[in-house]
């Protein structure tokens, strides 16, 4: 892999890299799980777990106000380049297009951290919505070009940056999301939780277009026709919530579907103990933590055969696959489900085992080889190799189950 101008990575032949102590994240995205959804959750993880590997994070963050968000990117990218070339950091972690700036003249290794790939998100979008998100794309564009590594969260997302931005495949490293198991098991009460009767659906989900929630209240409404017992849980809010609920309404779910917008962590472990079946019918995923923490709480996923989703909700292992635009799809395999316990269970603790591979310490010491690896130009262990291609111990289900979720159907 090709390196910036000015950096001597690997003085000579064979030298390979040291682990790095200090690290500059670089980030404009907001630093709340309300208003920086999965991305600012997929940061903060990192940067824990890093730190709890004696690595040394300063996160550089913007401080002003400005009425427009796209303006506010530009403004920081433009203004923290220098304070940054100044830092003594070993290396510097941009996330999207953060850093693009600092890349044109780097004084340490750039690692461009992409996690959401901004082109693909804005094919969602419209209007407005959809220019601004074009101006953050090209400059994310710049960032690719100009980084020493760019890690994406999944195969879908590698593939999509080397198309949308024109670099090679080569260029483009996968790292997955991570989550802190232990931060949801301190929450843990086995003895006082119990699924709610009727079983609850829960979704959790930024309220963009992408996550595709009517699909999923209009598969409510055919579950409802067919006397199916169930609840629905959404948690979350953004620009489309009040639009979604004025579907809710019109199909006449208010009574068994509910809205509850923005709660606190400890809420959310609870609701999440208390569904039977986790559902994200999102058509555009760069990876989905959401389906990471349904997994470490053993709820079984209805999720979208659609963007990166297949990769982490292995259809048929710890979750049920529909097409993005079918509502019937999705009704008939929240039916599978919410009709077997049996099944529930199985795929639940499918993923909980699943999961492990995602546990934060993990992922973090992979990120960390990823990088150094490919600074150098070599391949990471086959370790790394195995968790980032998928490759994993076979939790798949028997011939007697997959008859059952037809049935139950």
């Amino acid at each position: 892999m090709s390196t910036n101008r000015g950096i001597d990575l690997a003085a000579h032949k064979g030298q390979q890299s040291v682990f790095p102590a200090r690290l500059a994240f670089v980030t404009s995205t907001p630093l709340t799980v309300s208003a920086g959804s999965g991305t600012y959750v997929g940061i903060r993880e990192l940067a824990r777990s890093l730190k709890a590997q004696q690595v040394r994070i300063t996160t550089y963050t913007p401080t002003f106000w400005s009425p427009s968000y796209t303006l506010k990117r530009l403004l920081f990218n433009l203004a923290i380049a220098r304070r940054l070339r100044m830092g003594g950091q070993d290396w510097v972690v941009g996330f999207d297009l953060d850093g693009f700036h600092y890349g044109r003249r780097p004084t340490a290794p750039y690692i461009a951290s992409i996690k959401g790939v901004i082109a693909d998100e804005l094919t969602n979008e419209r209007g407005f919505v959809r220019l601004m998100l074009g101006v953050q794309a090209a400059f994310e564009r710049l960032a690719v070009r100009r980084a020493n590594v760019v890690v994406a969260t999944s195969g879908y997302s590698r593939a999509r940056i080397a198309e949308a931005y024109g670099v090679p495949l080569s260029r483009v490293v996968v790292v997955p999301e991570l989550i802190d198991l232990r931060g949801w098991e301190a929450d843990e009460d086995e003895n006082s939780v119990r699924e709610v009767d009727p079983p609850a659906v829960l979704t959790v989900a930024h309220m963009y277009p992408r996550k595709n929630v009517p699909v999923l209240l209009r598969a409510y409404a055919r579950l409802r026709a067919e006397g199916i017992g169930f609840q629905g849980w959404i948690v979350g809010d953004g620009p489309c919530r009040r639009d979604w609920e004025r579907l809710r309404d019109a199909l006449g779910l208010q009574g068994q579907v509910e809205f509850l917008g923005t709660i606190s962590r400890r809420e959310l472990a609870d609701r999440y103990r208390r569904a039977a079946v986790f559902c994200l019918p999102s058509r555009q995923e760069g990876f989905g933590i959401v389906f990471l923490e349904a997994m470490a709480h053993a709820r079984p996923i209805v999720a979208a055969r659609a963007a990166a989703v297949p990769e982490t909700v292995t259809d048929g292992e710890v979750g049920l696959l529909a097409d993005p635009n079918d509502p019937d799809a999705f009704a008939q395999n929240l039916a599978a489900l919410l009709l077997n316990r049996g099944l529930r269970r199985r795929l639940g603790e499918a993923g909980l085992r699943r999961v492990e591979r995602y546990r934060a310490d993990r992922v973090a010491a992979l990120f960390l080889e990823t990088v150094r690896v490919n600074l150098d130009g070599g391949k990471p262990s086959r370790d790394a190799a195995d968790l980032v291609s998928g490759r994993h111990e076979a939790d798949q289900l028997g011939a007697g189950d997959s008859k059952r979720v037809a049935g139950a159907a």
